[in-house]
């Protein structure tokens, strides 16, 4: 039995692929959902030779990843605590007798609730606090809340835990963002309570490829050991450039192959969608912006989330499966269609078996705020290896501690992998990318209508909302759009607002001119609005944020709005002129702050910030956005932004 020792032979790999080894060693053949094969024959040998139960409770179980895997080793579930109702539902399905959690006890109940009576005999706990507070959205967002965020906290209940039931050890999962919220001090003050409740802690960051996942997603595992281990190590990969043999990685192709994927139609929809047939697999929206040597660009670099638009790459892992997202979140299927649920199981690796109750987006939540069950089986047999003494029916290789996996720094040689791949697909490209213009030196004029509905779409069908009439001159030089909600093109301007390069644009050299004709405010928008359909008409770009680039960076163009003196008087144009004079900086102002900045009282903020939504501008709040602090605000960007479909549209800056 393995106990505070390791032979040398386990810290010094052999060449042999050990992955193979351990296929071998349980008589499974390498084929598309060998994890199951995996899953059921080391519960199959367990169930024979484990000498003593291990009762286990396992907290923020979720849709149940971590619990299918620790079952499958050995480990008896006697309660999973979990406080979405969707997520039980799942767990339920699943507890059944013959079931993958058969004869588990689930409550639906908040962790801050569960008090179980210290006379509970739990041996190991297992579980992840929500990690959107710590997340790469957060970040962002607006940096990450960490510990501030109610979220943030829920480790506090973990320890409480530890210290009523004094298990023999523990599993803590969350995202690397915890190491770094708040300069480092989260990180410090979870690591202080787990030790001050008589845990030695143990921890590394993991990507989940390298562990036979078919899907590359970093996460931070911690373990915790109360006492009868000097050290706990983690395990040697099995998979990839630093594994043991350097088996190769288990592929998207390799583990979707004979899921079923019936009811899956080619294509999506929406504006974006044919946009998937261009992208080569392994690459996202960037293959339409400036850096990857697109000519006719349609965003803006890194300002969309890397799951736009991304089409997954059959031979590689791919990218981490996202819990929530929108119409245009990947992974795409290579063959340019949605992956279906028994595919995305597949690359969570989650049992065909394993029943997941709800609709799609439900279903693929679940999937994605899961540990992937193979990950979790070989943390899990190393526990038990070393732990709880068991002797396994293959050798367990265990990583050095000061051991360095090099999986970071193959993913910052990714940017030039991607370049290459477009370089290589726009050669190959037969239709015409080149460069938009308008014709001739002589200016060209037009009159037209539009509609801006109440959900801020603009269209040239009539709707809900308001009609706007618009003038547009446009030259090689120069555009100029002038707006009203009257027909009478001959109104005088009332205000101006000016837009001039910053940096190199897509528009080149020329400058715009934004005129309204009355003091509708709605007619601000709308002439935002007009801007933006013509650089999309004309160039293709996919909207204003675009053309700007995203708020973390300095933007390309900036603006000027010009009011009469009376107009400077109303505290509403006030607020305008001071925001689109901002430049697009990215500010979290208090309400002090901007009380101050509009001069106006403080208990006039939040009816003036919810005027800016009303003309369209995303304002963002701990309600809106938890990640950041109560009490601030962040206006990402000088213009409206909102359409229907904009995430922000359906929140409220009040709770």
């Amino acid at each position: 039995m393995k106990t505070t020792l390791f032979d040398l032979e386990d810290l010094i790999p052999p060449n042999p692929s050990w992955f193979l080894e351990i296929l071998h060693s349980l008589e499974i053949e390498y084929k598309p959902a060998w994890p199951d094969l995996f899953g059921k024959a080391i519960h199959t040998w367990i169930k024979e030779h484990k000498p003593f139960p291990i009762k286990t409770l396992s907290i923020f179980s979720g849709g149940g990843g971590l619990d299918i895997a620790f079952h499958e080793a050995g480990f008896d579930l006697i309660e999973m605590v979990e406080i979405e109702p969707k997520y039980v539902a799942t767990l339920e399905a699943n507890t059944n007798s013959s079931s993958l959690l058969e004869h588990s006890r689930v409550l639906c109940l908040d962790i801050r609730n569960y008090h179980p009576d210290p006379k509970l005999k739990v041996d190991f706990i297992i579980g992840g606090p929500p990690c959107q507070t710590f997340s790469a959205a957060a970040r962002r967002a607006s940096g990450v809340a960490g510990t501030t965020d109610p979220r943030g906290v829920l480790f506090e209940d973990y320890v409480r835990l530890l210290k009523t039931l004094l298990p023999k050890g523990f599993l803590f999962e969350n995202v690397y963002g915890i190491t770094g919220a708040q300069n480092g001090q989260a990180w410090k003050d979870i690591q202080t309570a787990f030790k001050e409740a008589g845990y030695n802690i143990y921890y590394r960051l993991l990507d989940t490829a390298d562990y036979g996942v078919p899907q590359h997603r970093e996460r931070l595992f911690i373990i915790g050991i109360r006492e009868g281990l000097e050290k706990f190590l983690f395990p040697y990969p099995t998979h990839g450039p630093d594994s043991i043999g350097q088996h190769p990685y288990y592929t998207a192709k390799e583990a979707v192959d004979g899921a079923d994927n019936s009811g899956i139609d080619i294509g999506i929809n929406g504006r974006f969608g044919q946009l998937l047939y261009e992208i080569p697999p392994g690459l996202n929206y960037s293959f339409f912006t400036k850096e990857m040597g697109h000519p006719k660009p349609i965003f803006s670099w890194r300002s969309k989330f890397s799951d736009f638009l991304y089409k997954a790459d059959p031979n590689t892992p791919v990218r981490t499966i996202k819990a929530q997202g929108g119409q245009y979140t990947g992974p795409f299927s290579w063959e340019n269609r949605k992956f279906s649920i028994p595919e995305f199981k597949r690359l969570q690796t989650f049992p065909d078996e394993y029943k997941i109750v709800g609709k799609r987006q439900i279903s693929i939540e679940q999937i994605g705020n899961s540990v992937p069950p193979q990950m979790g089986r070989m943390l899990a047999l190393s526990i038990l290896n070393q732990l709880f003494e068991v002797e396994l029916p293959f050798p367990m290789h265990y990583l050095p501690e000061h051991k360095e996996l090099n999986f970071r720094k193959r993913k910052r040689l990714l940017t030039e992998i991607y370049a290459e791949k477009a370089r290589i697909a726009l050669q190959e490209k037969d239709a015409d990318l080149g460069e938009a213009s308008i014709a001739g030196d002589s200016n060209i004029k037009q009159t037209y209508c539009r509609s801006l509905s109440n959900e801020f779409d603009w269209s040239e069908k009539e709707s809900t909302g308001i009609k706007i009439y618009l003038s547009t001159e446009f030259s090689d030089t120069f555009w100029k759009i002038s707006a009203g909600v009257s027909p009478i093109f001959e109104a005088p301007v009332v205000y101006t607002i000016n837009i001039l390069p910053v940096s190199e644009w897509v528009l080149g050299s020329r400058t715009i001119e934004l005129q309204s004709r009355d003091l509708n405010y709605l007619t601000f928008t709308a002439l935002w609005k007009a801007f933006e359909e013509k650089v999309t008409t004309l160039f293709g770009i996919a909207d204003l944020v675009q053309l700007s680039g995203y708020y973390h960076y300095i933007p390309k163009f900036r603006a000027e709005l010009k009011l009469s003196g009376e107009m400077k008087n109303e505290s509403q144009w006030r607020i305008l002129h001071s925001l689109v004079q901002r430049r697009g900086k990215c500010l979290e102002l208090s309400t002090l702050q901007l009380s101050s900045l509009w001069k106006i009282e403080p208990n006039q903020v939040l009816p003036h910030l919810q005027f800016l939504r009303n003309l369209g501008y995303e304002v963002r709040n701990c309600n809106t956005n938890p990640q950041i602090p109560i009490d601030k605000y962040l206006i990402p960007y000088i213009f409206p932004t909102f359409t229907s479909k904009s995430v922000q549209f359906r929140k409220r800056l009040e709770a």
